[in-house]
């Protein structure tokens, strides 16, 4: 009888670089995701809600570039 080990890769060394270039592109979508986010949530913020954090309309980009 024949038996397949599927919980060892063959090539672990190539799983594990695929696995990190994975990780890291996860982590730039995700990145990307939440600026996107927070930019969409203080656009829809009006100007008075803007300068009660201290905030105008021109500075968001650079707020939410910031935190990347």
């Amino acid at each position: 009888m024949a038996a397949i080990e599927l919980t060892s890769p063959r090539h672990p060394a190539k799983i594990g670089r695929i696995g990190q270039v994975f990780a890291a592109t996860r982590a730039t979508v995700r990145a990307w995701n939440d600026a996107r986010n927070a930019r969409k949530a203080l656009m829809q913020l009006s100007d008075r809600e803007l300068d009660d954090i201290g905030l105008c309309r021109g500075d968001i980009d650079r707020v939410v570039d910031r935190h990347r």
